[in-house]
């Protein structure tokens, strides 16, 4: 993970949503790992196609177990700077109450 943060994230980059914040890579890699923590089963699913402009970038995900519709979902507004993402702002458009 670290590896793949370093090749596609700038060193300044930053995260939030509604719920959690981070700052460069190494905010960004804690976050990850909470929520790995937290949803030991559950993996991320782009839905849908990503689109955009210039430096900017909008798209939707999932988060769930394998074989169900995703109980968690989405959307996020990254920048880029040179093919990197510099930050991602995260909305979340459904979450069960007991997630």
């Amino acid at each position: 993970r670290r590896e793949m943060l370093a090749q596609n994230w700038t060193s300044d980059a930053s995260y939030v949503d509604p719920l959690m914040s981070g700052d460069g890579r190494d905010g960004v890699d804690a976050l990850i790992s909470g929520v790995q923590q937290r949803f030991p089963e559950f993996k991320f699913r782009l839905l849908g196609e990503p689109n955009g402009f210039g430096d900017r970038l909008r798209f939707c995900w999932g988060l769930g177990p394998d074989g169900v519709d995703s109980p968690i979902k989405g959307t996020d507004f990254a920048v880029l700077s040179d093919g990197r993402i510099r930050s991602i702002t995260g909305s979340l458009d459904q979450v069960p109450q007991d997630a």
